[in-house]
């Protein structure tokens, strides 16, 4: 069930000369369970709420070339952007559904990336494909099939650095989700998705695959499962040809599924290595090694997370809000 809406919070333009930043709300703790964390998030770092009042906020991704945030809001078929002294407006509409139908309660896109050459790479929930935004303005379909049969609701996506997109295709997006007349795969899958459009199938025994993303070295791809019944995380070794190996569970929260809001959903690595993922109550913080640090407890179901500004910043989408924490690491 969706959060019911609340006020859009919005924040003052640029600043003159004498004026202070503005004091922003916070929600949430840090809960810090390994010493470790200290060293990745500082003592005195708040949880700061950028904006409010969205159905359900997906897939935050940084432009460094204008230095803002676009996030997407599912339910409203839009992408958001956000920049500091301007606050949030709307970037794109339709973004992810464009038939002329009722298609449902989530027909937008989800996750979102840039490829190498700075172009937007979306999920899309109702047009069930993976699109690219020109330059020009323009969007062009990279994939919305699989062996002639079109996918699900692809929900979020990682480019390696080859260009070679890797994805995942849970059924969240279909207006009756598993159980819809339009579904025409029998599997929900982790896709990989080549320059030259050659879309192979490389997971299909997951019952919900969602959020994905790479180790550094590149040598592992963590796949979040955001099933209540068996949520958790897996971690794949990847082949030099780039398909994958026999998984392993990297971390489970099945346990805490009912004592705490959310389930496990995207996910972000730092240059380290420490793997920053959405779960029940917020993100949580594993080392390489899957040794739990703590836990970013927004309170809130917790969609997604990405760095931002100098690479130190995580921006979070949670429910109905956006929001930032302050680290002492980077993405990559």
């Amino acid at each position: 069930m969706l959060r019911a809406p609340v006020a859009l919070l919005l924040f003052p333009a640029a600043l003159t000369f004498g004026q202070t930043a503005p004091v922003r709300p916070t929600i949430g703790t840090v809960v810090r369970l390994d010493p470790k964390i200290d060293e990745l998030i500082p003592r005195d770092a708040r949880i700061e709420v950028l904006g409010s009042g969205f159905a359900w906020a997906e897939g935050p991704v940084w432009v460094k070339d204008g230095g803002y945030l676009l996030f997407s809001d599912i339910p409203k078929n839009s992408v958001m952007k956000w920049k500091d002294g301007e606050g949030v407006s709307l970037f794109l509409k339709p973004a992810g559904y464009t038939g002329v139908t009722d298609y449902g309660r989530e027909p937008g896109s989800n996750g979102l990336t840039l490829d190498a050459q700075g172009r937007l790479l979306a999920c899309e929930h109702g047009d069930r494909r993976i699109s690219r935004l020109e330059k020009g303005g323009g969007k062009r379909t990279l994939a919305d099939s699989f062996e002639g049969k079109r996918f699900n609701s692809p929900n979020d996506l990682t480019v390696k650095s080859n260009g070679d997109i890797y994805f995942t295709d849970p059924p969240y997006g279909l207006p009756g989700n598993a159980d819809d007349p339009r579904r025409e795969l029998g599997f929900f899958g982790v896709y990989r998705l080549t320059a030259d459009g050659v879309v192979t199938a490389l997971v299909r025994d997951m019952t919900r695959p969602n959020g994905i993303a790479f180790s550094p070295d590149e040598k592992t791809l963590y796949v979040a499962q955001s099933d209540p019944a068996k949520a958790l995380w897996m971690a794949f070794p990847v082949n030099p040809d780039g398909t994958l190996g026999k998984g392993r569970v990297f971390a489970d929260v099945t346990a805490v599924v009912d004592k705490l809001p959310g389930l496990p959903d995207g996910m972000k690595v730092d240059r380290m290595g420490n793997l920053w993922a959405t779960g029940p109550g917020g993100i949580y913080v594993f080392t390489p090694e899957g040794r739990l640090l703590g836990r970013i407890d927004t309170g809130q179901r917790t969609a997604n997370c990405n760095w931002g500004d100098d690479g130190s910043t995580l921006y979070i989408t949670a429910d109905s809000y956006l929001c930032r924490i302050r680290t002492t690491t980077r993405g990559w």
